[in-house]
């Protein structure tokens, strides 16, 4: 636990999936409350942080990279999958391909993740009832298959279920933490603890694209 008296836990969390789903429009609700259906893709790596409070009580400032979904930039952002005690997998309930691509992600995940790393699926552009391709039911039951991951579906537009996917996030890494702890764990590290240095904000100077 951080001795900082301004909160209580630093959990990095990143958010990973195919380009166009919508993860720098749920980062943007989330931590800013704003949405812009031109919001341009994201080149690299980009981040913001946000306080929350848990449901116990306890202060967390979650320290969130937006990762480009983009296959030419996996290069660049695979090297910030170490240190994150939970990854969101983002993809897009009326785009089958980026449902069907979570395998890929979560191989990601298994390649460069932390072990043990929390993760959560979750189904953006809910919103959008008469084209969607992926239905709950078919999220869960992929979930279940991969070990009984918590799925959530949400809408950056509307808002609906965006606070409630990164406080589920939050909640399951305290969770998890405690659990190691009890068990343990014991390596002598502070998984709570995260290194602020050296983030960069890198966003595309290029054309804007309906990604939301």
């Amino acid at each position: 636990m951080s001795s900082s008296s301004d909160f209580d836990y630093l959990f990095k969390l990143l958010l990973i999936g195919d380009s166009g789903v919508g993860k720098s429009c749920l980062l943007l609700r989330f931590a800013d409350n704003t949405y812009n259906s031109d919001y341009i893709s994201t080149i690299g790596v980009d981040f913001k942080i946000k306080t929350i409070k848990l449901d116990n009580d306890k202060i967390v400032k979650l320290q969130i990279w937006d990762t480009a979904g983009q296959e030419r930039f996996r290069t660049i952002t695979s090297s910030y999958y170490r240190g994150a005690q939970g990854i969101i997998i983002v993809y897009d309930v009326t785009d089958l391909e980026s449902f069907n691509n979570l395998n890929n992600w979560l191989q990601e995940i298994d390649k460069f993740g932390t072990n043990g790393v929390t993760k959560l699926i979750v189904g953006n552009k809910n919103d959008l009832t008469d084209k969607k391709q992926v239905t709950l039911e078919m999220a869960q039951e992929f979930a279940k298959e991969k070990g009984g991951l918590t799925v959530l579906e949400t809408s950056a537009l509307s808002s609906e279920n965006v606070e409630h996917a990164f406080l589920t996030m939050a909640n399951e890494i305290k969770d998890n933490s405690d659990k190691n702890e009890q068990l343990g764990d014991g390596n002598g590290q502070d998984g709570n603890k995260i290194d602020l240095s050296g983030g960069k904000s890198l966003t595309s100077g290029g054309a804007a694209s309906n990604c939301c």
